[in-house]
């Protein structure tokens, strides 16, 4: 049996315009998807996608000369069908394989699981962990899987394959990748808030690509402000380039920050959108109240630095 785990991810500084370049702060999250492949005398694939609670919601099989569907089933009265997934699944092994023809070309077939160890609706890299494995096991580049599968900027597939945080860039159309040193002297007063609803980050892209605009200015500030991230050495200044971040992002996409439409209210810290706006986690900076401040707005789910962070 072969096994291949990739991290999950969550983006600091860089939503939206890291798409164009920007250099964008992302980490490495405890949390992650496991994948593994035993070898069975059936030509079949034959795959399970199991929770971290260890429940199958996923379930499919494919024949594996003529790379297709057989069946499959999806435990879940929640978005997208079995064949929906299924489909998904097949279009990126169909790539893999393109891209290496010897992916499995064999007699033999195989029994795939995933398994996550983080709620799927936690938003922390249930796709893009799953194709860093599959281009693992298919000994090809996931950059390129991912690019050729789905849209987006890579930076989740740099955090799968990185044991810690990252500055990440596009440039010249390919990625950029730079371990850096990001443990703030004041990661005791960072949180990460679940929003108890899942983003749509291909929603999200669109939503900002509509306006088509040269954002060369802002780039350039966000860059700089990801560089500063780590070089801030109080939770004040941290704060304010928080704040400046939210500000320059809500002028792009032509949305209220979260603070704004959420949190009004909230005076022990700054709160910061991560990824794709308008669900999954936020990052809010605050003090030992912090938590029960938003376990009593309804978000149970609250994560300290140390536990959420690789």
């Amino acid at each position: 049996m072969k096994n291949y785990y990739s991290n999950g991810k969550l983006l600091l500084t860089g939503e939206y315009l890291v798409l164009d370049g920007a250099k964008s702060l992302a980490i490495a999250t405890k949390f992650g998807q496991n994948l593994s492949v035993e070898t069975i005398a059936e030509p079949q694939l034959i795959w399970g996608s199991f929770t971290s609670t260890g429940v199958c919601w996923f379930e499919a099989v494919f024949d594996l000369k003529n790379l297709r569907i057989v069946n499959c089933t999806f435990n879940s009265d929640k978005e997208g069908s079995a064949e929906f997934i299924a489909e998904t699944l097949l279009a990126i092994l169909k790539e893999a394989k393109k891209m290496n023809p010897a992916f499995l070309d064999s007699t033999q077939g195989y029994v795939v699981k995933t398994a996550l160890s983080f709620p799927r609706n936690w938003g922390l890299g249930s796709s893009s962990t799953l194709i860093n494995s599959i281009a693992s096991w298919a000994q090809v580049d996931a950059f390129t899987l991912l690019w050729n599968s789905f849209k987006g900027s890579g930076y989740d597939i740099a955090c799968a394959q990185n044991n810690a945080p990252i500055f990440y860039q596009i440039k010249d159309e390919k990625p950029s990748v730079k371990q850096v040193a990001f443990n703030p002297d004041f990661k005791e007063n960072l949180f990460f808030v679940h929003l108890n609803k899942k983003q749509d980050s291909k929603k999200g892209i669109a939503k900002y690509r509509e306006s088509g605009k040269d954002f060369q200015k802002e780039i350039e500030r966000i860059s700089a402000i990801s560089d500063q991230f780590l070089q801030v050495k109080t939770i004040i200044d941290f704060n304010q380039l928080i704040a400046e971040h939210e500000q320059i992002i809500s002028s792009i996409i032509k949305l209220p920050p979260v603070k704004e439409q959420l949190f009004e209210a909230y005076t022990l810290g700054e709160i910061k959108s991560l990824g794709a706006w308008g669900g999954d986690f936020i990052l809010a900076t605050g003090t030992a109240e912090t938590p029960s401040y938003f376990k009593k707005k309804g978000y149970q789910t609250i994560l300290s630095y140390s536990e959420m962070v690789l």
